[in-house]
């Protein structure tokens, strides 16, 4: 692999993990990977944040893995999340993606254990030399109690050919613009909040890992490649259309309001695990009030 020609850049898809009596519904998995691709995203992620990464057991979360490849069938790129808060946890399963035959690996900071930033290099570290894969680091402070430090990106970055970027949900554009200056052209910055793509790729992110594209992966892979050409005006009315749905689809914890609109799109069932519940019946209605608003259901 020539991690020189391997990019995230653009559109990637954080895609659910859809249950059917307790299981993984693989049908739906199908289903769901399938409409990424006509959507024309450039990827997915499978088993993050909104994959319910915390409530799968290993097992699931390799299989998980290894149907996302299978579905995605080469046509899109497969950019797994296969981080933890235990190194050897990440270790086994980075390796399990890249056995599978992922494209990379999304790797979140570790959470809840609070490491230093020493011990997120040392973390990154052992990550990085247990694989081939190419790396995107995931700094979201607001979950994981730590933000990887520029000065740590930089460090990896330059000591780890295979760390090749960084999913920015901090919510700060002046951070963008301080990796921007940090890491160089080449490095990949990526927003992780659906609301924040255009004001961060106006400072040099490439793209975004949405949730929104669950729901409207064309509308939101033409948003960030309106924006990437230079049709900035084309890209901001896309945004100011959809940002209703961008901001309803955190109206209650991440994924449970894109899950509830995927079922009422009739592509999954409308099932977590605990301790993830349904949404307050308020917040589900506004949610369906909004997708019809944006012309997502009739």
């Amino acid at each position: 692999m020539n991690l020189e020609l391997m990019n995230f850049t653009g559109t990637y898809t954080a895609i659910v993990t859809p249950f059917l009596n307790g299981q993984l519904d693989e049908g739906a998995l199908e289903r769901i990977i399938k409409l990424q691709i006509k959507g024309g995203v450039d990827g997915i992620v499978p088993v993050g944040t909104t994959g319910e990464s915390p409530t799968v057991d290993m097992a699931e979360h390799v299989k998980i893995i290894e149907l996302s490849v299978k579905f995605a069938a080469g046509k899109i790129k497969v950019l797994a999340g296969t981080g933890g808060n235990a190194t050897n946890e990440a270790i086994f399963l980075t390796q399990a993606a890249e056995k599978a035959g992922a494209d990379g690996s999304l790797q979140v900071a570790p959470y809840y254990n609070k490491p230093t930033q020493e011990g997120l290099f040392q973390h990154f570290r052992a990550i990085s030399r247990a694989t081939k894969l190419p790396l995107v680091l995931y700094s979201i402070p607001g979950r994981c109690g730590v933000e990887i430090s520029i000065d740590t990106v930089k460090r990896l970055a330059r000591e780890y050919k295979n760390i090749v970027g960084i999913k920015e949900a901090g919510g700060s554009c002046d951070r963008v613009s301080q990796l921007r200056a940090a890491l160089g052209e080449n490095f990949t910055i990526l927003s992780g909040d659906d609301s924040l793509t255009l004001p961060f790729m106006s400072v040099g992110a490439h793209g975004v890992v949405s949730v929104a594209s669950n729901v409207i992966p064309k509308e939101v892979s033409q948003m960030v490649k309106l924006f990437a050409a230079g049709k900035a005006n084309a890209a901001i009315r896309l945004h100011e259309k959809y940002y209703p749905l961008f901001k309803d689809l955190f109206i209650e914890t991440n994924p449970t309001p894109v899950k509830a609109a995927l079922a009422m799109m009739k592509v999954i069932q409308e099932e977590y695990r605990l301790p993830l519940v349904p949404m307050n019946p308020k917040n589900w209605e506004a949610l369906r009030t909004t997708l019809k608003r944006c012309n997502v259901l009739e």
